[in-house]
């Protein structure tokens, strides 16, 4: 799998451009992707069917898979390298990541699961609140829907200030007046802090409320497909 990204710059007007390259394969989930990717703009979405590597591509920008070989680097650091032995731990990468089935520490409180990067009370509230969530702080993920389970992981990941934001179908289960208001927060985020998104989803919808360009990834192949509104 060859991806890479170029000159990708925040809306805020960054004086250095966000570069990302990846070279993967996954042997073990028979992924062979030939891909020739050039995004141009600050928020990317892929789009594709169930099974054609749109998570695990994700999973290897994030550190979390496994079985992953070949390269990956961002902004001119070397995440993995496999012939140099080079492989940077996930919690090193400085991504945040939001997976579809949210990940959340079942022992620890609302609060507590969107403190976890070391957030401080006063933007955990915040954050709470602009998910609106505000009265569920107190309560653990198992009291919690499914869309309020998935608004928790959001937070948690953008309260951890990170370089890059891999989003997983992160609207699955909103509604979609909720889906709406969820990706302007994360696209006002994302233009104050100069943060490049990676969002994959089957729904073209979402696509369309968080990304400036779409690409589509099809049986093993990644092309363009037009810039979202």
């Amino acid at each position: 799998m060859d991806v890479e990204a170029m000159d990708a710059r925040a809306t805020t007007g960054a004086s250095e451009g966000v570069g990302l390259h990846v070279q993967v394969r996954v042997p073990l989930d028979a992924i062979d992707l030939d891909v020739d990717w050039r995004p141009e703009r600050h928020r990317v979405a892929i789009l594709g069917p169930s099974g054609s590597g749109k998570s695990t591509l994700l999973r290897a920008l994030a550190g979390l898979e496994p079985h992953a070989v070949g390269r990956v680097s961002f902004g001119g650091e070397v995440w993995l390298d496999s012939d140099s032995g080079i492989s940077k731990p996930a919690w090193e990468r400085n991504v945040g990541w939001v997976p579809q089935d949210a990940l959340l520490f079942p022992h620890l409180s609302l609060r507590e699961n969107l403190a976890y990067a070391g957030a401080g009370s006063a933007d955990v509230e915040s954050m709470a609140e602009s998910l609106f969530l505000t009265d569920l702080l107190d309560r653990r993920p198992r009291f919690l829907s499914g869309g309020e389970r998935q608004r928790v992981a959001l937070g948690r990941a953008l309260l951890s200030n990170p370089q890059l934001l891999l989003l997983d179908e992160p609207f699955s289960a909103l509604d979609r007046p909720l889906r709406s208001e969820i990706a302007a927060m994360v696209r006002a985020f994302a233009q104050k802090n100069g943060t490049p998104i990676v969002l994959v989803s089957h729904d073209e919808h979402d696509a369309q409320l968080v990304a400036e360009e779409r690409w589509v990834l099809v049986r093993g192949r990644l092309t363009a497909d037009g810039a979202s509104a």
